[in-house]
């Protein structure tokens, strides 16, 4: 039902001046990410794998207290186009909702649902992906909707 929707707000959007659209995402993330607390969420957590680049390996390796080689065998997957993924779904440092290495999360993990970033609409594939999982997301693309009086 919103799929075919939100697949006709993507097609819609990138006809939208790209840096309005980037103001009015930031805005809205800043709104929705002090209202929602990803904490009590961790649906990414338990849906989705994060990316984890070398410095993230060698910081989770030695919170581990075990060789970053020890690491991308036990917790690492590579991806088709050769990227490092956290291997398990749920992700294994997740402890009910609490994530047990937060302060040394990958950076991925920090920056997700990445609506802070510029050039929105040529991501939005990976939004809609999102849509689902993240409720910032939903709220901040159904918001888009709003504001450009989409209406199905």
């Amino acid at each position: 039902m919103k799929e075919e929707e939100n697949f006709e707000f993507r097609s819609f959007l990138k006809m939208q001046y790209s840096e309005e659209v980037d103001e009015i995402v930031k805005k809205l993330n800043d709104y929705y990410s002090k209202n929602i607390d990803c904490q009590k969420c961790a649906n990414c957590c338990t849906e989705l794998q994060a990316l984890v680049t070398k410095s993230d390996v060698k910081k989770l390796a030695s919170k581990l207290i075990i060789s970053d080689n020890t690491f991308i065998k036990d917790y690492v997957e590579t991806d088709e186009e050769g990227d490092f993924l956290l291997r398990h779904k749920p992700c294994k440092f997740l402890n009910g909702k609490k994530c047990r290495i937060y302060e040394q999360r990958p950076e991925d993990c920090i920056s997700y649902p990445h609506l802070h970033k510029e050039h929105f609409i040529s991501r939005l594939l990976g939004i809609i992906g999102n849509y689902s999982t993240c409720p910032i997301v939903f709220n901040v693309y159904e918001d888009l909707k709003e504001h450009f009086n989409f209406n199905k």
